[in-house]
C-alpha cells in the first residue's frame, strides 16, 4: 500500500515538472531586455544552422520611423575605450608619424572598436601612402583588447586568432579562405576541403564562437550609451496607443531549402538533428511572439492608467502597483515585473522605463481618492520655494502644511523625500 502511494505521488509530480521546465526559457525571453535579446538571439542562430535572424537594429514600423529612437543615458564606467587605447600608446610608442597615424585611428574607433575609416581612400588620396597604413594598422592592431581596429568582422576575428596562435591553424585558414561559407554554415563543405570530419569541424567552431565580436564593447568610448524603445506611444483621437517597435519584434526565419536539401539523408544521427533544430525555430518563434505580446499589453494597460502623464504638461503620476496590471490582464506579478523591467517606451516628449511608472499609495485625499509621491513631491518643492528664508520650515511644520492640503505624511516621510528632491534641512536653508 505504502508503495501504490509513492508511485501515485510521482505520477502527479511528473507532469509539473516538465511543464516547469518548458516555461523555464519563456520566463528567460522575457526577463530580456532589447540588448540581451539580441545577444541571446545571435547565439542561437550561431548554434542552428537552420535559423536566420534579421532586423535586429533600432526601428519601428513605417507609420512609427519619423520618431527619434535614441536617448542619452549617464554611463557608469570609469575608462573609455580611448582612454584605454591612449594609455597603451603613451606606453609604447615613441613619437613619430606613425604614432600620430595610430592615435588618428584610435579616434574613428565605433563603441564596439571597429576602425570607421575608408583607409584605401586616405591612400589614393594621397594622406599617407600604403607602407604607412599597413605599419600604422599594424601598431594599432598589436594593442589590447584583439581584434581592435579591424574593419570588419572577419578581419576582427583573423586578429584575434592571430593573437591567440599563428595564421596556420584550421580556425585562422576557416576564417581568412571560407569565411562565406561560415556564415552559410555550410559545415560539410569546410570538412570536405579540409579533410576534417565533422566533429573537428564543430571544435574548430565552438573556437571562433569564443572569440568576440565586438572588442570594445567591454568598455564606453563616448561616455555616454544609448537607450532604445521597445514601444512607442502615440496619440490617436483622444486614446494613447502603444505599438512596438522593431527591437520588441526581431524577425527569425527559418532556412527551409538548406534544411530541405537535408531532409532526404537516412543517418538516423542526422534526422534527430535536423528534427531538433526545426522544434527549436519553433519553439522560438512562440516564445517571440509570446513576449512581444505580452510586453505591448502590458505596456498599454500602463499607458491607459497613467493617462495624464502623457495628456497633461505636468507629467502627474497616479498610483499603480504591479498587481493592478497583473489582475487586469490576468498575469502572475512576476511577468508584469520581468515585462517592465528593462524595456522602454518612446513618447514625444522623453524615452521612459515601463518600471518608472509604478509607484506606491502614499496618502489619501479627504474624498478618499489614492495619491502618489509625485503630487506630495511637486507640493514639497512648492512650500520650501515660498517659504520665509529667514526662518525655514521644519520637517514636522512641512508634514503640517501637507495634511492642511489633504496629504497626510509623516514628518520622517517628508524628511526622507526631502532628501531624495535634494532639499537641504531647514538650518542649511536659512539666509540671514
Amino acid at each position: 500500500m505504502r508503495l501504490q502511494q509513492q508511485n501515485k505521488l510521482q505520477q502527479r509530480q511528473l507532469p509539473k515538472l516538465v511543464m516547469n521546465q518548458k516555461m523555464q526559457q519563456s520566463i528567460q525571453m522575457l526577463k530580456f531586455n532589447a540588448s540581451e535579446l539580441n545577444e541571446y538571439l545571435t547565439q542561437v542562430e550561431l548554434e542552428n544552422p537552420f535559423i536566420k535572424v534579421s532586423n535586429q537594429h533600432v526601428g519601428v514600423s513605417s507609420a512609427k520611423d519619423q520618431v527619434d529612437l535614441l536617448s542619452f543615458v549617464p554611463d557608469k564606467k570609469t575608462q573609455s575605450l580611448f582612454d584605454y587605447l591612449m594609455d597603451q600608446v603613451n606606453l609604447t610608442m615613441r613619437k613619430t608619424i606613425l604614432r600620430d597615424w595610430v592615435v588618428y585611428f584610435i579616434q574613428h574607433l565605433d563603441q564596439n572598436g571597429y576602425l570607421k575609416l575608408d583607409t584605401a581612400k586616405l591612400v589614393s588620396e594621397g594622406k599617407l601612402d600604403q607602407t604607412t597604413l599597413d605599419d600604422a594598422l599594424t601598431l594599432l592592431w598589436r594593442l589590447d583588447p584583439p581584434g581592435v581596429g579591424a574593419r570588419d568582422l572577419r578581419e576582427c576575428l583573423l586578429l584575434q586568432l592571430e593573437n591567440e596562435g599563428d595564421r596556420t591553424d584550421f580556425a585562422y585558414q576557416i576564417v581568412c579562405n571560407d569565411f562565406d561559407d561560415l556564415v552559410q554554415h555550410a559545415w560539410e563543405k569546410i570538412a570536405q576541403k579540409y579533410a576534417l570530419t565533422l566533429a573537428e569541424v564543430d571544435d574548430i567552431l565552438t573556437q571562433i564562437k569564443n572569440l568576440s565580436a565586438a572588442p570594445g564593447k567591454a568598455y564606453d568610448q563616448t561616455e555616454i550609451s544609448y537607450i532604445a524603445p521597445d514601444l512607442v506611444v502615440t496619440k490617436k483621437e483622444d486614446r494613447y496607443v502603444v505599438e512596438p517597435t522593431k527591437l520588441l519584434c526581431p524577425q527569425i526565419t527559418f532556412r527551409k531549402e538548406y534544411y530541405d536539401s537535408l531532409v532526404g539523408s537516412l543517418d538516423q544521427t542526422v534526422v534527430k538533428y535536423l528534427q531538433e533544430k526545426k522544434k527549436q525555430y519553433a519553439t522560438l518563434l512562440a516564445e517571440l511572439e509570446a513576449r512581444q505580446n505580452t510586453v505591448a499589453r502590458v505596456g498599454q494597460e500602463i499607458v491607459s492608467r497613467q493617462h495624464e502623464f502623457f495628456a497633461n504638461k505636468e507629467h502627474p503620476l497616479r498610483p499603480l502597483l504591479l498587481r493592478d496590471i497583473a489582475q487586469k490582464l490576468q498575469l502572475h506579478e512576476s511577468t508584469i515585473s520581468r515585462a517592465v523591467n528593462g524595456k522602454y517606451l518612446q513618447s514625444d516628449f522623453g524615452i521612459f522605463e515601463l518600471r518608472s511608472f509604478f509607484s506606491h499609495v502614499v496618502s489619501y485625499t479627504k474624498t478618499g481618492e489614492a495619491i502618489g509621491v509625485e503630487p506630495i513631491y511637486t507640493r514639497l518643492r512648492q512650500i520650501v520655494a515660498t517659504e520665509n528664508k529667514q526662518k525655514p520650515l521644519s520637517d514636522q511644520k512641512i508634514a503640517m502644511q501637507l495634511a492642511h492640503d489633504g496629504l497626510k505624511v509623516s514628518r520622517r516621510t517628508v524628511a526622507k523625500y526631502r532628501e531624495k528632491l535634494n532639499i537641504p534641512a531647514s538650518s542649511q536653508r536659512k539666509r540671514f
